[in-house]
């Protein structure tokens, strides 16, 4: 039985284009679709089998970039925009007609990705977009109703298409969280 992860995982992972300085994004409405600008290519972009990330029909991970806050702004229809979870660390944007997720947001001054936005590429008209890197919290899909038997199939899956398996953030992303909160704490020593 194939697995299917994601579009753009099972389809191919794209390399981004030279020079690709972003985009825009789409709501799925027909009509009235709310419309996100981005000036900016991802930094990195990941598969994530977390439960709270919107994911297409079908798709067992959502594939989630990271952008600078600053690149991104609202374009059309903001007013059909609203936030699903006000307590997660990451404020999830949504259409109210369509649900999809537009970008993701942390308010928080001291977490360690503020300044970043999260977004899903694939509700991009435009090529370019960097693929994904890796592949994140990937037990996590069990809790979206994986059986826990397939997870061996599935990581095999993702590790065949190139990508490498986590079960939380890759490594770096790990380190910047450690050096975070060691900074916070005052432990922080340059080597």
């Amino acid at each position: 039985m194939a697995i299917s992860i994601h579009p753009s995982v099972d389809n191919g992972i794209a390399k981004g284009a030279e020079g690709f300085n972003g985009g825009s994004l789409e709501c799925l409405c027909a009509s009235d679709k709310v419309q996100v600008k981005v000036a900016s290519q991802v930094f990195h972009n990941h598969a994530c089998g977390c439960t709270k990330c919107w994911k297409p029909q079908g798709a067992m991970f959502s594939v989630v970039g990271v952008v600078p806050r600053d690149s991104l702004s609202v374009a059309s229809n903001g007013g059909k925009l609203k936030i699903v979870d006000e307590k997660a660390a990451i404020q999830r944007h949504a259409c109210t007609a369509c649900g999809v997720h537009l970008y993701g947001r942390i308010e928080n001054k001291n977490h360690p990705f503020f300044g970043f936005d999260f977004i899903h590429t694939e509700l991009s008209p435009q090529k370019g977009w960097d693929g994904p890197g890796f592949a994140a919290f990937c037990s996590s899909v069990i809790e979206s109703g994986t059986p826990p038997s397939q997870m061996d199939a599935v990581r095999k899956t993702i590790s065949d298409k190139g990508l490498a398996t986590y079960d939380c953030l890759n490594p770096p992303l790990m380190d910047a969280i450690a050096t975070h909160a060691a900074k916070a704490a005052g432990t922080y020593r340059e080597s």
